[in-house]
């Protein structure tokens, strides 16, 4: 009982690291993005979406555990 007790408990902090690591490349990702300018005034609705849109599956796919 005592081996299966600690096996969970290698697992759950095993799943807080990998929230953890998740969290900081996202946020490490956006710092990225702030600090390099826009070249350009996103000017067209289609592509400001599509920049949304890359955001927020790169936001999904930085939180999914491997």
């Amino acid at each position: 009982m005592n081996s299966q007790f600690k096996t969970s408990d290698r697992n759950l902090f095993r799943e807080d690291i990998s929230e953890y690591v998740a969290q900081l490349q996202l946020h490490m990702a956006l710092q990225a993005r702030n600090l390099v300018p826009t070249l350009t005034k996103v000017s067209d609705p289609r592509e400001q979406m599509l920049q949304e849109t890359q955001a927020a599956i790169e936001k999904l796919v930085s939180r999914q555990s491997g």
